[in-house]
């Protein structure tokens, strides 16, 4: 009687999780759509008297083109510039500086393969670079997709190298892939790019960043002892046959305005008929067949083996901001109140806060304790998000004040502990109040203030050319 009335919650929970993420969706897609209708009216009805030329260049005189860009990364689910008509994921944050880019990358596509190395770290290279996105031979025979991706016919900054470099700012899981990005510029894994180098990233500012995996991942429907396969019944699973099935439709103007980023997978009805469709849900084929999706790689055993090949490099400067919702009463961490926190993200906070892994499953690391992980905002935990830590922990400072810390030391992983929830930085503006100005304007006014690469470091091991 007892396992029935288990499963009986389980199942409710399940339904109000998938309604409740549902409702959202429906909710960011609408705001999308009225927003640009209203932006079509504005423009029928209101001709702008004349065109004004705005020279670009900052109150200082300075020559806005000849600043390192700050590039902002999504996270899962996260869309670019381009996407969702008008709406942006960082809230209109690209707005506070003149030379900000805002890519738009696959929002399930996966983080990290140990052949590829990278694959939405790819499509940010070629972003930036220009050309056809290069997913790898061996890579893509092993998952059963192309080989290559989308074409750019100009990168958005094709100057790009040691000389000049970039700001990188992520947010969740944009954050990992930076890390595999400037690793694999490091290790010259970009063909037809020899000179590459650690170098050509001048900075790297995490927020919500998932560096070591999320306990969410389990509770959503990853399985514990691996961190690879699915629960049968789940979120994830409802997830996946809703992805597969907009997929398949291949609706070109839905496409356009949002988009996954599977199409290397041909997963469209033109290319795989009613049978191939069949074969997907069925899990006999497509990116949830073969793992080549993200959610893998946000499991602690994923970012585990992620983290075994990125470096902290010694000439890159790192701040995290690392975000919870939660706090102790009488020993016990529970949510830190009910309307801070997003209802997308509620039950999550509650449920993330009480986790245990399950006790006759070997845990996913040496040394691991389950109240090291209750801290979290809705979709991380904040033992994730301060800086890499596993399997070994890299440099780091924590921050109270922001003066305390200059000048800032390059290879250092400088952070924050912000009270929010996981995406009170994002998609709207009016929900973090005058937080959202103090993060953004701190991010950018390091990076344009702070952050200066005078002279390349040495390190011991290595000789100067």
């Amino acid at each position: 009687m007892i396992r029935w009335w288990i499963s009986a919650l389980q199942l409710a929970e399940l339904f109000v999780s998938s309604m409740v993420h549902l409702l959202y969706g429906f909710y960011i897609f609408s705001t999308a759509v009225a927003g640009d209708l209203s932006q079509a009216l504005n423009e029928w009805f209101i001709k702008p008297n004349a065109n004004i030329e705005v020279k670009r260049e900052d109150p200082s005189g300075t020559n806005v083109d000849a600043l390192p860009p700050i590039v902002l990364v999504h996270g899962i689910f996260g869309f670019g510039k381009g996407r969702l008509g008008g709406l942006s994921y960082f809230a209109g944050a690209e707005k506070k500086d003149e030379r900000v880019l805002v890519p738009d990358l696959g929002s399930l596509t996966s983080i990290y393969d140990r052949v590829l190395g990278g694959f939405r770290a790819r499509e940010l290279f070629y972003y930036l670079k220009g050309g056809q996105v290069d997913y790898g031979e061996e890579h893509s025979k092993a998952c059963g997709h192309s080989q290559f991706g989308r074409i750019y016919e100009q990168g958005h900054y094709p100057e790009w190298d040691e000389d000049h470099p970039i700001h990188f700012v992520g947010h969740s899981a944009g954050a990992q892939v930076v890390r595999v990005l400037q690793q694999m510029l490091a290790d010259k894994a970009f063909k037809g790019y020899e000179s590459t180098s650690e170098n050509w990233v001048l900075s790297i500012t995490s927020l919500s960043g998932a560096f070591n995996g999320t306990t969410r991942t389990y509770l959503d429907g990853m399985q514990p002892e691996d961190g690879r396969m699915m629960k049968p019944i789940c979120l994830l699973q409802l997830c996946r046959l809703g992805v597969i099935i907009y997929d398949w439709l291949d609706i070109p103007w839905l496409k356009a305005y949002y988009n996954f980023g599977f199409d290397h997978f041909s997963t469209s009805w033109k290319k795989m008929g009613l049978w191939g469709l069949v074969d997907c849900l069925l899990g006999n084929a497509g990116p949830f067949a073969t793992g080549d999706w993200i959610l893998p790689d946000l499991t602690i055993q994923g970012s585990i083996r992620q983290n075994c090949h990125l470096q902290t490099f010694p000439n890159t400067f790192y701040f995290s901001y690392a975000t919870k919702r939660t706090r102790k009463i009488l020993g016990v961490t529970v949510p830190s109140g009910i309307l801070g926190i997003h209802p997308l993200l509620f039950i999550r906070v509650l449920q993330m806060s009480q986790w245990r892994h399950p006790p006759d499953v070997s845990p996913p690391y040496k040394g691991y304790r389950d109240e090291d992980w209750q801290d979290n905002d809705g979709a991380l935990n904040m033992i994730s998000m301060t800086h890499p830590r596993l399997p070994i922990e890299h440099p780091s400072h924590f921050v109270v004040n922001d003066s305390e810390c200059l000048p800032l030391q390059p290879g250092i992983w400088y952070y924050k502990i912000v009270e929010a929830d996981h995406i009170l930085f994002i998609v709207n503006r009016e929900r973090a109040g005058f937080q959202y100005d103090l993060i953004y304007d701190s991010i950018f006014e390091r990076c344009r203030k702070h952050v200066v690469r005078k002279t390349l470091l040495t390190l011991p091991n290595q000789a100067p050319e």
